[in-house]
Protein backbone atom coordinates (compact mmCIF):
# COMPACT_ATOMS: atom_id res chain seq x y z
CA UNK A 1 0.00 0.00 0.00
CA UNK A 2 1.34 3.01 -0.99
CA UNK A 3 0.02 6.69 1.03
CA UNK A 4 -0.39 9.33 -1.12
CA UNK A 5 -0.64 13.09 0.72
CA UNK A 6 -3.94 13.25 2.81
CA UNK A 7 -4.66 9.58 2.45
CA UNK A 8 -4.13 7.11 5.40
CA UNK A 9 -5.19 4.09 7.62
CA UNK A 10 -6.69 6.68 10.14
CA UNK A 11 -4.57 4.94 12.91
CA UNK A 12 -1.25 6.90 12.89
CA UNK A 13 1.09 4.43 14.47
CA UNK A 14 -0.32 2.12 11.20
CA UNK A 15 0.35 4.90 9.06
CA UNK A 16 4.17 5.39 10.13
CA UNK A 17 4.09 1.61 9.75
CA UNK A 18 3.47 1.77 6.23
CA UNK A 19 5.60 5.08 5.37
CA UNK A 20 8.73 3.03 7.47
CA UNK A 21 7.90 0.23 4.91
CA UNK A 22 8.02 2.23 1.83
CA UNK A 23 11.31 3.87 2.66
CA UNK A 24 12.62 0.52 3.69
CA UNK A 25 12.23 -0.91 -0.09
CA UNK A 26 14.86 1.99 -0.57
CA UNK A 27 17.46 0.16 1.61
CA UNK A 28 19.84 -3.04 1.09
CA UNK A 29 18.43 -6.13 1.79
CA UNK A 30 20.10 -6.82 4.69
CA UNK A 31 19.23 -3.45 6.04
CA UNK A 32 15.22 -3.90 5.59
CA UNK A 33 15.22 -6.81 7.72
CA UNK A 34 15.52 -4.65 11.38
CA UNK A 35 12.48 -1.76 9.21
CA UNK A 36 10.48 -5.11 8.58
CA UNK A 37 11.13 -6.22 12.35
CA UNK A 38 10.26 -2.93 13.75
CA UNK A 39 7.40 -2.72 11.76
CA UNK A 40 5.90 -6.40 12.56
CA UNK A 41 6.41 -5.32 16.13
CA UNK A 42 4.71 -2.19 15.54
CA UNK A 43 1.54 -3.94 14.15
CA UNK A 44 1.48 -6.61 16.84
CA UNK A 45 1.23 -3.93 19.93
CA UNK A 46 -1.27 -2.25 17.96
CA UNK A 47 -3.53 -4.79 17.39
CA UNK A 48 -2.90 -6.12 20.92
CA UNK A 49 -3.92 -2.57 22.35
CA UNK A 50 -7.66 -2.83 20.21
CA UNK A 51 -8.56 -6.22 21.69
CA UNK A 52 -7.96 -4.51 24.86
Amino acid sequence: MVLRDGEGSGHPAVDAVLRSLANAARLAPAEQIAEYEAAHQVLQETLAGIDR
